[in-house]
């Protein structure tokens, strides 16, 4: 199955996403059902890649902590050399079918993932440059091996969407994919993002048990100003705690403050670190002159 779902423009000469891009009233001729002649051929050789809230549907399903979910389902790539990361459902050892293929269809139909759902219709966010908004447009994947275009269905891709279950998971996964559209659509401006940033981002948006243990932490509630309850909620809903994630990500990375930080104590961060940076040069000063003084003191003795 090729993952076109999260592409924010059109594809290179040769892909399989057809060159035109539909609103959801287009119509097309589609249909998978069990018995078809190409049955399991998409699920044989995949590139699926997975938003927040599918690594949530499927770690809940697994009931599993989202660290052993991703080491064992996933692996990360970079949507953009130096930039922030993906991730991947794993194909099985030594080949390129879905762990999650079976001969009777999809073991985890149920939670299956986004781009899954919406094949073979490839879902494209776009945001143009006077405005502040995105927007979804929809392309056609046509493959050679798919045989469900030849099926004497028609069905309009809103229809299509509803079906598979989408609109539940678009609206989960929007705050996600307007990050990496203000990453991508900032370029250069913004800079390389540093280390540490790209860090949080990994942790906010797919290691979600990990982001619960630093959200929860004395560090994070020294610095933000979040009521008992809003935190309660937060820690206290993995749903809740994703969007939260999200809102996080917006102002760390892009400075859209939704978030109250407590009167000084950014300040009081600052100061902490300028403490720690000038203990570190006295650490280093300090180093020097010993070794310096080794240096003297083993030069006297060979004379």
């Amino acid at each position: 199955m090729t993952d076109a779902s999260h592409a924010s423009g059109l594809p290179f000469p040769g892909s399989p996403v057809v060159p035109e891009t539909f609103d959801g009233s287009k119509e097309i001729q589609f249909q998978c059902r069990k018995g078809i002649a190409c049955w399991n051929a998409c699920c044989s050789n995949i590139d699926i890649s997975l938003t927040p809230y599918d690594i949530l549907r499927l770690k809940r399903r697994f009931g599993m902590g989202s660290g052993e979910f991703l080491k064992k389902y996933t692996v990360p790539y970079e949507m953009e050399q130096g930039g922030i990361a993906g991730v991947k459902l794993r194909p099985v050892e030594n080949g390129t079918a879905c762990q999650f293929m079976a001969p009777e269809g999809c073991t985890v139909y149920e939670d299956r993932p986004t781009a899954c759902r919406y094949y073979p219709v490839a879902l494209l966010s776009l945001r143009r440059q006077d405005e502040y908004t995105d927007r979804n447009s929809y392309a056609l994947v046509k493959e050679e091996h798919c045989l469900g275009h030849n099926e004497p269905r028609r069905i309009t891709i809103e229809g299509y969407r509803n079906e598979q279950g989408l609109a539940e998971y678009d609206d989960l996964a929007r705050g996600w994919r307007q990050l990496i559209l203000k990453k991508k659509s900032s370029g250069p401006s913004i800079g390389k993002p540093s280390k540490r940033s790209l860090e949080l981002f990994f942790m906010a948006c797919y290691d979600q048990d990990r982001f619960a243990s630093f959200v929860a932490s004395e560090g994070f509630g020294s610095l933000y100003d979040i009521p008992g309850e809003e935190m309660r909620a937060i820690l206290g809903n993995d749903t809740e705690l994703m969007q939260f994630g999200f809102r996080f990500l917006k102002q760390v990375l892009f400075g859209e403050n939704s978030i109250a930080v407590k009167q000084g104590a950014a300040e009081m961060r600052q100061h902490k670190l300028r403490e720690k940076m000038a203990g570190a040069e006295r650490e280093a000063a300090e180093k020097l002159a010993a070794e310096r003084d080794d240096m003297y003191e083993s030069h006297e003795d060979e004379r």
